[in-house]
């Protein structure tokens, strides 16, 4: 298997090659150069594996130039329940991401067991042993850049703490995060963890990851890498858990099901696209927002228009605060037809401050807007108000207390599901992460796990930079030299 940049201008490479780099030389995402199908007696055949089976499964068709036995062995080491512990009372951890039920055909797909109580963990901590496999083999060590809006720095440092050859230059917002998220980061005393507190928003730190990307000589003078879900390898590993999802929620495989998912930076529904493209029969792919909606805008009428630091909301739903989607760049290149130059194009004026226009036929005689169908994409927005109704709606009606995120999910489930078709809605972190917000839609705080009883009051360990991608070119070098 072999993968391709998604604006066309760079060589096709390897898994192992485009694990640890992020951004393509070009500037554009990976993506297969084919999408592995799998056939009604492949998906009979995998009914009833348990996960770390359905990993190998998956993973295999994709980490073509990682023997077997290895990539095995990664994955039995990564998907246990000794770290995808915390499991509601009742579930089993073995399940890794149990089905929680809450009526007959609307369910919570459990993501957020693991270490940092947040899906990031999901796909964070396979790419945590990768990075130590892929290393190792080649005697290499690296500095992984990532930028953050909450749940994604916690889960790679986790993921990636006390490994001998990796260093974590960690991005997020100052002050946008919840407590919780910033003391789960900033408490890491770890030699190889350094938490950088960016002054402005997390598309701020995105563009400063994106810059340093393309400043191609910086980038292999530093070992540069990359965690974000621009990484192909958190992308594959969260495909994983949408064919789990779909074995727990039906009986054979002429079923079709449905997902809504908490969508900001697109990679966890992009995820779900390409499960749907190698042939998992699901209906449609639910994107939620919150009031940074401009992924709803596109799936609405067709223009992406990413806004502003100054227009990017800060809301009860952090981790979605998001104006720019990074991984939207895969899903236009499938759906403009996997043609380079024309992604190419259009990123060229995103690139710029500018938007698109999908639904004109400028690209082709026929928009490719009125495409979308074809891959099963509809779309919601939700509100502060919205999510603390659902909030409220879910523990009164089933018991269930979810964070802000699960609840723009499901708030826009319930708006669109089909009577016959199973909704899963995909549960992003448990409510612990969000106190406050739990606090004002239920007059009561959630339960932490025990390990994280008293967070806040560890010390922190960051420093406060301001939006300068310089400036944290020459932090690096300093604390790598």
């Amino acid at each position: 298997m072999k993968y391709l940049s998604t604006r066309g201008q760079s060589p096709a490479q390897s898994f192992s090659e485009i694990l640890l780099g992020g951004l393509a030389p070009d500037g554009g995402l990976y993506l297969p150069e084919t999408y592995p199908h799998f056939s009604a007696d492949d998906l009979n055949r995998m009914r009833g594996m348990n996960y770390r089976e359905l990993a190998f499964e998956v993973l295999s068709r994709f980490a073509t130039d990682i023997p077997a036995d290895d990539l095995k062995a990664i994955i039995d080491k990564t998907y246990t329940a000794d770290v995808y512990c915390n499991v509601r009372e009742g579930e089993n951890a073995e399940d890794i991401t149990p089905l929680h039920t809450l009526e007959p055909n609307l369910h919570l797909l459990c993501l957020s067991n693991g270490p940092t109580i947040a899906f990031k963990d999901m796909a964070m901590q396979l790419l945590g042993n990768l990075f130590e496999y892929v290393l190792d083999k080649a005697g290499q060590d690296i500095n992984i850049l990532g930028a953050t809006s909450g749940d994604t720095g916690s889960s790679a440092e986790y993921a990636m703490r006390g490994k001998h050859n990796v260093n974590v230059f960690m991005l997020s917002p100052n002050g946008k995060m919840s407590r919780f998220q910033t003391a789960q980061m900033f408490s890491l005393q770890d030699a190889n963890i350094f938490n950088i507190a960016v002054n402005g928003v997390f598309d701020d730190c995105q563009d400063i990851v994106k810059a340093v990307s393309n400043d191609h000589a910086f980038k292999a003078a530093n070992k540069i890498g990359a965690v974000n879900s621009i990484n192909w390898g958190r992308v594959a590993a969260q495909i994983v858990y949408y064919f789990k999802g779909y074995f727990a929620a039906t009986d054979d495989n002429s079923q079709q099901v449905s997902f809504a998912v908490p969508s900001g930076n697109f990679g966890n529904v992009c995820a779900g696209h390409i499960a749907r493209m190698m042939g998992l029969p699901i209906k449609h792919l639910l994107v939620a927002t919150n009031e940074n909606d401009v992924l709803d805008e596109f799936f609405r009428t067709g223009v992406y228009r990413p806004r502003g630091s100054a227009n990017t909301y800060h809301t009860s739903s952090p981790s979605m605060d998001i104006s720019k989607a990074s991984n939207f760049e895969r899903f236009v290149f499938d759906l403009v037809g996997r043609d380079g130059d024309k992604v190419r194009g259009l990123w060229t004026e995103v690139d710029k401050g500018g938007a698109f226009d999908l639904a004109s036929t400028t690209l082709s005689e026929q928009s490719a807007f009125a495409k979308v169908p074809e891959f099963g994409f509809q779309s919601g927005a939700s509100s502060h108000a919205h999510r603390m109704e659902t909030i409220r709606h879910t523990w009164e009606t089933y018991g269930v207390m979810i964070d802000t995120h699960t609840a723009d999910g499901l708030k826009v489930a319930l708006e669109q599901r089909e009577a016959d078709v199973p909704m899963l809605v995909l549960e992003t972190a448990l409510p612990a992460k969000f106190e406050d917000s739990i606090r004002e839609a239920l007059g009561c705080d959630p339960v932490r796990p025990a390990s994280m009883q008293d967070l806040e009051s560890l010390p922190q360990r960051f420093v406060v930079m301001d939006a300068d991608a310089e400036a944290i070119k020459r932090f690096l070098v300093e604390k790598t030299a």
